[in-house]
């Protein structure tokens, strides 16, 4: 699983892209109708920040803003840290771990967003590697 490319974990359509000028509410409409945690923020398609639930809960309600107008560009986290597809998936893994984040946009060479790598992916495969597990017990108790 670690050794997998990033690109067999991310799923098209499943990160949503925004521009720096959209409103709060808009961003946090769009995230909730996604069931999504997180929003990519770019402008002429090049990502320039990342806007998160966490941000949303602790830069704008707790902060007091009003999120019908202030723009996610002033709450954002600027220039986040980013991989590309071809790294290992446990590559992204660490480099989330290491920097205590739990979104990790995924770019081209051109800083392009291409997907998001998440903290609940690693737990998805966590979970299909259990339950295959747990098959294969299950086959060696019926064999003995």
């Amino acid at each position: 699983m670690p050794q997998r490319p990033i690109q067999s974990v991310i799923h098209s359509g499943s990160f949503l892209i925004v521009s720096p000028g959209t409103p709060v509410r808009e961003v946090v409409c769009q995230m909730a109708k996604a069931r999504l945690s997180a929003a990519l923020i770019a402008e002429h398609g090049v990502l320039t920040g990342i806007f998160t639930e966490y941000d949303a809960t602790f830069r704008v309600l707790g902060a007091g803003l009003d999120a019908d107008t202030a723009p996610v560009a002033d709450v954002m986290t600027h220039n986040p840290v980013t991989t590309t597809a071809h790294h290992p998936f446990g590559h992204a893994l660490h480099m989330m771990y290491e920097g205590g984040f739990r979104h990790l946009p995924v770019v081209d060479h051109n800083r392009r967003p291409v997907g998001m790598v998440t903290s609940k992916d690693a737990l998805a495969i966590d979970a299909i590697e259990l339950e295959k597990e747990l098959v294969r017990r299950e086959e060696i108790t019926v064999i003995l």
